[in-house]
């Protein structure tokens, strides 16, 4: 079922489009929604198309050699998703979970494609998205090797600071992360147990190194925070 044209303005990748390409596009594109924890992208599927979320948030996911599910990177509401395999047309490298009820628009490669190569502006935006998603996952395949839980927590938070603010956590300025994720979720980035990660929180908390208020994470001292990951201050001592 095709969309209303006015529901592509609400990704960025997609505002810049002349005003008439969208009733073109939305006529190819549809909807579909997705429960909490459905698969809405499975390793090894074959691209058709590049998928935009409109409601909701998604986690990318895969398993290790021995079986263990790793939380890669989240999708939050106006990103877009499976691109790399839209890209060089092979199976889609990573499993894409729903974390809560999500709203999918669907544009068929055949049309999204001939878009980004034609529009300058898709094109730097769409790689500039992978250079990101690259500098990202190289930085979590540090925190990975950390072997002390805490730190590795630590260091998992303080990178899902906001670009924008990440000069400030030097600076003690306390800073909100918006719809946090959950231990289990959490536990799956830093490869370690929900308890685990359920522990650490519990000292961080009783420490008011970072506390809980509605849906966000106040990390209220992030000087310390930043001690912590490093290594250069044991708070169970």
């Amino acid at each position: 079922m095709a969309i209303h044209p006015s529901l592509l303005l609400q990704f960025s990748l997609l505002k810049n489009l002349p005003p008439t390409l969208l009733p073109e596009v939305a006529e190819a594109s549809s909807l579909k929604t997705f429960a909490k924890r459905e698969v809405v992208l499975n390793k090894g599927a074959a691209s058709v198309q590049l998928c935009f979320l409109l409601e909701g948030r998604l986690q990318a996911t895969d398993f290790t050699l021995d079986g263990k599910e790793v939380g890669l990177y989240f999708v939050d509401e106006g990103g877009y998703f499976g691109e790399i395999a839209m890209l060089d047309g092979l199976s889609q490298p990573e499993i894409m979970i729903a974390n809560k009820k999500s709203q999918i628009v669907l544009i068929p490669n055949s049309v999204i494609r001939g878009l980004i190569l034609s529009h300058p502006a898709m094109t730097e935006a769409i790689t500039t998205g992978l250079a990101k998603r690259i500098r990202a996952q190289s930085e979590q395949r540090q925190i990975l090797s950390i072997n002390n839980p805490m730190q590795r927590v630590c260091s998992q938070i303080l990178s899902m600071q906001q670009p924008s603010r990440q000069g400030d956590v030097s600076a003690s300025v306390e800073w909100a992360l918006a719809d946090p994720p959950t231990h289990q979720e959490l536990a799956m980035m830093v490869n370690l147990s929900r308890e685990t990660v359920t522990r650490v929180f519990q000292i961080l908390q009783s420490q008011s190194l970072v506390l809980r208020e509605k849906d966000a994470l106040i990390v209220s001292k992030p000087d310390v925070l930043q001690q912590v990951a490093k290594g250069l201050l044991d708070l169970t001592k």
